[in-house]
């Protein structure tokens, strides 16, 4: 995008300024070639505030950050997702991991799972119906869902979505987990209140400390780590594996790997790890 067609006067200080503020809270890299999508994706709070430049805007955050400050990190947080995304990985749940937990948690009865980075909700609602379908009645299961972004959360949390996002699903996934809007809502999908009783959505910010104590059958972390730099990819799987038993599984990203990281896990599938240790 040029200058001219520039609404907002936006300068390399002003990307720098707001790069580093996402940087520091969440330890996201802002590379270079961001710099446009930051300006798209903030012009709007510019104009809402009636402020001549992102300058001035860059003021504002400053000096009010309780008021702009969730704002801003909602704004520049990048959320991609679908229903079953890296189909494989819900594969391998259904015929390897839940045979494994099943008879590891025989006695407790229970299953517990975590969607970290879960944006929008597609990857929750996917592993709740992966569980529901697979794991015998008089099971607790509970999913934790958790996200940076509190817009998005807000989208998981009431289980609606556009039509379009289950296009691809078949009658059988169709029929039993969503009803299809009428009227005014005719384009609309709502997930089952089944699949919305065992997830629980919360914000949480990985940087943070985090407010669990309960450890976990496996853990979904997809296109969350590629954000970070070294150091940050190893704490955070370190942190995981926390929160793991030997034996259980972290699912990653495609595009992502734990190659050459100090942890304490082992690859043994396409962008699927064991902890081993």
């Amino acid at each position: 995008m040029s200058e001219r067609q520039r609404e907002f006067e936006y300068t390399r200080d002003d990307f720098d300024f707001l790069r580093k503020i996402s940087n520091d809270h969440s330890g996201i890299l802002v590379p270079d070639d961001k710099f446009d999508m930051f300006y798209s994706r903030l012009s709007k709070r510019v104009r809402l505030y009636g402020l001549a430049n992102f300058k001035q805007y860059c003021q504002y955050l400053q000096n009010n950050p309780e008021q702009e400050f969730t704002e801003f990190i909602n704004a520049v947080t990048t959320n991609l997702t679908s229903f079953f995304r890296e189909k494989h990985h819900f594969e391998y749940v259904k015929n390897t991991v839940i045979p494994e937990v099943l008879k590891k948690n025989s006695t407790s009865k229970k299953i517990k799972v975590w969607s970290a980075g879960c944006s929008t909700g597609e990857e929750p609602y996917s592993l709740a119906m992966t569980l529901l379908e697979n794991v015998p009645s008089g099971w607790e299961i509970k999913i934790l869902a958790t996200d940076l972004d509190t817009n998005v959360l807000q989208t998981a949390t009431t289980g609606v979505y556009n039509s379009d996002r289950v296009d691809g699903l078949s009658d059988h996934t169709l029929k039993r987990w969503f009803k299809r809007g009428n009227g005014k809502n005719a384009n609309k999908v709502k997930l089952s209140k089944e699949l919305q009783s065992i997830i629980h959505f919360k914000q949480l910010n990985l940087m943070k400390a985090w407010p669990i104590k309960q450890h976990f059958d496996f853990i979904f972390c997809r296109n969350v780590l590629i954000y970070f730099d070294r150091d940050t990819k190893e704490q955070l799987a370190k942190r995981y594996g926390d929160l793991l038993a030997t034996g259980s599984y972290l699912f990653i990203g495609h595009s992502e790997s734990l190659h050459q990281l100090d942890t304490d896990f082992d690859l043994i599938g396409n962008t699927i790890y064991r902890k081993v240790k």
